[in-house]
């Protein structure tokens, strides 16, 4: 988009090319710069906007109002421009993100600006392309007023570990800093959440759940919809409807905070160790962007970092520990099982016979099994050959299935027996009466967090504790060992 500088009652301001002429426009990035319009208190500012941009830096295309709409909020006051890409001495920085890699950028012919060199992000595009010529549009009117009346309507019992660590997350609430809570898989976390995340709603304040994985919003949000009524409670993900809705509790992927700026006062990491958020330090940025300048970071893990480990042990970190379930059994030791040279079998169109006959079996128990691959292409492959071997519904999932939300809700509702998976449901999927297959466990992908998450899907019911958890593999990996004697260690911890 061009946009055009001039001179408005006595003030140099901006505004876009179309609502201007005929004054020569630029790219938004060859501007000059320009003081923020001081706020007009006597004008109406519309109430819709207010609640869509707050908290938010949002591009032109993300929203549902004309630009005359934005550009008259502009003027006023109530709306800042920002430029979305930056130059620098070294190239250039992505506002958004704060991408500063040169290999992840790109130029390209642009339309609006009608430059040839527009250089845009990469990193972020999968949010809406941010290049030269955007300006990213925040709010900077009077802030949103969150409701005090937020209940919490839920009848459950704590165990004593979830007790603990409850009341240190409501003692903390109100103050700045941070809390680690290292929970086993299954140790019932959300739940510990509860009595903190009502106390900071009834302060007047706003909570974000951040989490790396979909499916994990897809869980939690009706969960929490459920337990506080009376509290406006949204699910961001990509391709979510409920992106407009100004929430004042948020569950939240990593990369839907990119579009986040001061927002919020609480911000609760879901499973802080995991990929994307653990590698990628513009997500990271995303959180500091995120939450307002005092604040309190709660982080939620069944497998610390080295580097928290070691924060904690300074007590550099503060941290509550929960190593039982909240049903009290043991978490299931995951058994190792030699399964041969299963890539080649498997190339051959053959299984391994230890996996087989256990194929076989669970298919006539009539349990749900969830068998984890290293690849889409094993995935493929090996559900393919189970369809044709067992008489039993039979699907995969991975991160790019268009029909993965719907897949796992037909598992969930016992639909498909048999499910196959990449690492992409590792974490915050509960599905009672599971059993477990790794399915070439030796390879590099499964980490010891992966495979502890991974047997932590099995036995999360009380009704249900022992869930069998197998891994078929050809030669014993570091990652196997250490994620046994992890889950054995958590059980002696916890007494069990």
């Amino acid at each position: 988009m061009r946009f055009v500088s001039l001179f408005l009652n006595n003030r140099l301001t901006i505004a876009p090319e179309m609502l201007v002429s005929p004054v020569k426009a630029v790219p938004f990035s060859e501007l000059p710069t320009v003081e923020q319009p001081p706020l007009n208190p006597t004008f109406q500012y519309d109430e819709k906007l207010q609640q869509t941009l707050y908290g938010k830096s949002l591009l032109f295309d993300e929203l549902l109002f004309t630009i005359e709409q934005i550009q008259q909020h502009y003027e006023n006051g109530y709306v800042k421009y920002s430029p979305g890409i930056s130059k620098t001495s070294n190239g250039y920085l992505c506002s958004r993100c704060r991408n500063e890699k040169s290999r992840l950028f790109a130029a390209f012919s642009c339309f609006r600006c009608k430059s040839d060199n527009c250089a845009y992000c990469r990193n972020c595009i999968m949010m809406g392309r941010v290049s030269q010529c955007t300006p990213l549009v925040s709010w900077n009117g009077p802030k949103v007023k969150w409701s005090h009346e937020n209940n919490l309507h839920w009848n459950g019992e704590l165990s004593s570990g979830q007790q603990l660590a409850s009341k240190e997350f409501v003692k903390r609430i109100g103050s700045e800093g941070e809390l680690l809570i290292w929970a086993v898989c299954g140790a019932g976390k959300t739940e510990v959440l509860f009595k903190g995340i009502e106390k900071a709603l009834n302060l007047g304040l706003r909570v974000c759940i951040a989490t790396p994985r979909t499916d994990v919003v897809l869980e939690l949000a009706p969960r929490l919809k459920a337990v506080f009524p009376n509290t406006i409670v949204a699910g961001y993900y990509g391709g979510t409807e409920e992106r407009e809705t100004p929430a004042q509790l948020v569950i939240s992927t990593t990369h839907q905070l990119y579009r986040f700026k001061q927002a919020f006062n609480i911000m609760i990491i879901d499973e802080v160790d995991a990929f994307p958020y653990s590698y990628d330090k513009t997500l990271q940025h995303a959180v500091s962007r995120a939450v307002t300048p005092k604040h309190f970071l709660l982080y939620l893990s069944a497998t610390p970092s080295k580097a928290m480990k070691k924060a904690t042990r300074k007590r550099t970190l503060p941290c509550v520990k929960i190593p039982n379930r909240f049903h009290g059994f043991p978490l299931p030791v995951p058994g190792m099982v030699w399964g041969g040279e299963w890539k080649k079998r498997l190339e051959r169109g053959k299984l391994p016979a230890p996996f087989l006959n256990w194929l076989k079996a669970q298919a006539k128990s009539g349990r749900r099994a969830m068998i984890f691959v290293s690849s889409v292409s094993v995935l493929e492959k090996l559900t393919e050959l189970i369809k044709k071997i067992v008489d039993v519904p039979v699907e995969s999932v991975h991160a790019e299935d268009p029909m993965r939300k719907e897949k796992v809700t037909q598992f969930r509702n016992e639909d498909i027996q048999l499910l196959v998976t990449t690492t992409i449901l590792e974490r915050g999927v509960t599905v009672p009466f599971l059993d477990v297959a790794v399915f070439g466990a030796d390879h590099d992908v499964f980490t010891e967090s992966a495979l502890v998450q991974i047997a932590g899907r099995a036995g999360r019911s009380k009704d249900d504790h022992n869930g069998e958890v197998l891994l078929f593999h050809y030669g014993k990996s570091l990652s196997m060992i250490q994620a046994i004697n992890h889950t054995k260690n958590m059980n002696k911890e916890a007494g069990l």
